[in-house]
């Protein structure tokens, strides 16, 4: 384990330096230091811009729901800032999703996420969904290739819950109409609103969850994995828990610091924050060494 963790140190230093060693070595990581959520898209990720699921029923997605912004608590390094707003309309609903291309499988998946308890604007209280995950289409019901690794903090309950909480959900399958999921969840039932690291290790048939560095569960067997996937970040609106009797308009918002992906490597919770630390320290905001599958596979963006 020492070793591992030295040669994420030595890659991170490599990489700064620009050696030709670093390529290939199927490393994905993101500080979103960038001008701009234009600027986004020479990094390889996609704003998306399409209607349907999930969300309110014909809900706005657009670029103005994704930013770039400065990081208040740590000179020089910035954030990105997913935005959302509804007024309980669907004309005057907008979510924000950002999707990474579909090229990860097994190895390491961690992001540092803010999430968020109540809206910036508005009345507090909508079945608002917070999320960081893996995924890959759903090309009919019950599609025996669909593929999904979730965190989704909902801050507000819903689903039959009214407590604040935080699934980690792994997917063998899905029906969405109407509704019957084949999947294994975990609920931390506990109020999360802050920064917080989120981390998925994914190999030889299992996938191990991990909280601020505790493991919360570990899943497997049929809702393991079974394709390559998109790295996706996305804020939404559950029709099923919109506020009632109210047009007031509530915004919400979720900033994510950085994420990571290891291909084919599993990392622990400190080999993931000393990699971050030496990126960071050389002043290395990208660094994608992950090769695209061979023929490339669509990044669509939306469900």
């Amino acid at each position: 384990m020492k070793r591992l963790q030295h040669s994420l140190l030595a890659l991170a230093a490599m990489s700064a330096a620009g050696s030709a060693k670093a390529a290939g070595t199927g490393i994905f990581f993101d500080d979103f230091h960038y001008a701009d959520a234009k600027a986004l898209l020479a990094g390889g990720w996609k704003i998306r811009d399409q209607q349907g699921h999930p969300g309110i029923e014909h809900g706005q997605w657009g670029p103005d729901t994704i930013s770039i912004v400065d990081d208040p608590e740590t000179s020089g390094e910035r954030l990105l800032r997913l935005n959302a707003r509804t007024d309980g309309t669907a004309q005057g609903t907008f979510q924000a999703q950002l999707c990474h291309q579909r090229k990860y499988f097994e190895g390491t998946y961690a992001a540092r996420i803010r999430f968020s308890d109540v809206p910036v604007e508005g009345p507090g209280g909508d079945l608002v969904v917070e999320a960081f995950y893996a995924s890959s289409p759903l090309k009919h019901d019950f599609d025996p290739q669909y593929s999904e690794l979730d965190w989704e903090y909902l801050p507000n309950g819903g689903w039959g819950n009214p407590h604040s909480r935080l699934y980690s959900v792994s997917w063998q399958t899905v029906q969405m109409e109407p509704w019957n999921a084949f999947n294994q969840v975990h609920e931390e039932q506990r109020a999360l609103g802050g920064w917080h690291t989120v981390q998925m290790q994914v190999a030889a048939g299992k996938i191990r969850y991990f909280l601020d560095g505790v493991q919360l569960d570990e899943h497997g067997g049929r809702n393991y994995p079974a394709q390559p996937m998109s790295i996706n970040f996305n804020l939404w609106f559950s029709p099923s828990g919109v506020l009632p009797d109210t047009k007031a308009l509530r915004r919400y918002q979720q900033d994510v610091a950085w994420v990571l992906h290891a291909k084919d490597q599993l990392l622990s919770p400190v080999q993931v924050d000393a990699a971050v630390s030496a990126y960071r320290k050389a002043g290395t905001h990208q660094v994608d060494t992950v090769p695209a599958m061979t023929p490339a596979l669509a990044s669509n963006c939306d469900f």
